[in-house]
């Protein structure tokens, strides 16, 4: 059978859940696994419909658990490997997705936001899992989170998801939801040979582990390969460069975590992304993802009315840009923080604060919608000094 494109470029009207998968596509994703799930399911209908077209696989597992171990194991034969699911699927995942973590997997896993918490209402989107990737496996670690705000970010941040994820070999989140992955507009996509892709560094063929160092490098180590002469230890324990496990020593533990921890850290000018507009408004608006959407509209027609006001959005949730919230907001009077919860980012933006006092927590009218521009302007009226 003839092979179709793996790059639909051109123009097209695309669900936002639609531009992902075809952003997994461009990426080079020859992987994908899952369980259906509202509102990431059209994912899963696209992945499967459009991998075996060229020369990939789609596999739907028994549940979550299986559909992120499956993938966990394609990606050590060295596939770009993605899962797709919602709250409740992550929650489930989250145990795999610490063990990814630990062996340094390269793992893109897409959670399209829904109401909850439990089963909440499959159709309402929440920003309700912001923090889930942050703290929601035990341990200490960093992990790697992109919000996307309308379907061509999803295209664009499923690459750069892939990219990362191959680039520092870790599990790297796209926290989307339910109004972005059901949204419909304009998606560009770009020819094959504009699309930048990274892939990941392996070690040469028919080593022994005791041959070279494949764990805990800072500037990232090879990757051994399930089938290419390799013989490596790959162990959730704890663990040195080599994969030799050590459970009994206090000091192996520390070099493990800050092993996984620094090769994160000593890049982030490399993995943070914030757009800032008018950093030197007296009013910034914080906002990601969906909620976004409405902190621009409000900027625009705030600005119209002759306030000074800004918005910082962080394309890049984890790790958080603290830095660049402090150096974006440091002249600002008023700093209003736009979320659909209840308050999760906002703890981290007032931690980045000098002055916490300058924070206003904004969140929407009814959980489960967008802010209204005018209930917005509202409150930026309120904090115009």
């Amino acid at each position: 059978m003839m092979q179709e494109s793996r790059v639909w470029t051109g123009k097209h009207f695309l669900q936002g859940n639609e531009a992902l998968a075809e952003g997994a596509l461009a990426a080079g994703c020859l992987f994908a696994s899952g369980y259906p799930i509202t509102p990431a399911t059209e994912i899963t209908h696209a992945l499967a419909r459009r991998l075996p077209q060229v020369g990939g696989t789609y596999l739907q597992m028994e549940d979550e658990l299986g559909a992120v171990a499956s993938a966990i194991g394609a990606s050590w034969t060295g596939k770009k490997v993605m899962v797709a699911t919602s709250g409740p699927g992550i929650s489930l995942m989250l145990e795999n997705i610490g063990y990814a973590l630990g062996v340094e997997t390269p793992l893109v896993v897409v959670n399209v936001q829904r109401g909850g918490p439990t089963t909440g209402i499959p159709s309402i989107e929440l920003q309700g899992d912001m923090i889930q990737p942050k703290f929601g496996s035990h341990g200490e670690y960093e992990i790697l989170a992109l919000a996307p705000a309308s379907p061509q970010e999803m295209f664009d941040l499923a690459v750069r998801a892939f990219n990362m994820a191959e680039k520092y070999r870790t599990p790297v989140f796209v926290l989307a939801d339910a109004f972005i992955g059901h949204m419909r507009e304009e998606v560009v996509i770009p020819r094959e040979e504009e699309i930048l892709l990274v892939t990941r560094k392996l070690a040469a063929e028919g080593l022994y582990a005791s041959q070279f160092k494949g764990f805990l490098d800072p500037e990232v180590a090879p990757m051994p390969v399930f089938g290419r002469g390799h013989r490596a230890h790959v162990t959730s324990s704890c663990h040195d460069e080599w994969g030799r496990r050590n459970v009994t020593d206090a000091s192996a533990l520390d070099r493990f975590i800050r092993g996984l921890r620094e090769k994160i850290l000593r890049h982030l000018s490399d993995i943070i992304d914030v757009e800032v507009q008018h950093e030197d408004a007296q009013v910034m608006l914080f906002a990601c993802g969906s909620v976004s959407r409405s902190a621009r509209h409000a900027m625009t027609r705030a600005r119209q009315e002759g306030l000074d006001v800004g918005l910082i959005r962080p394309l890049t949730v984890w790790p958080f840009p603290s830095e660049e919230v402090r150096r974006a907001t440091r002249r600002a009077r008023a700093v209003v923080v736009l979320e659909n919860n209840m308050g999760q980012l906002v703890h981290f933006v007032l931690a980045s604060m000098t002055d916490s006092s300058r924070v206003t927590f904004l969140p929407p009218q009814i959980l489960g919608t967008l802010h209204r521009v005018d209930y917005v302007l509202d409150a930026i009226r309120k904090a115009v000094p």
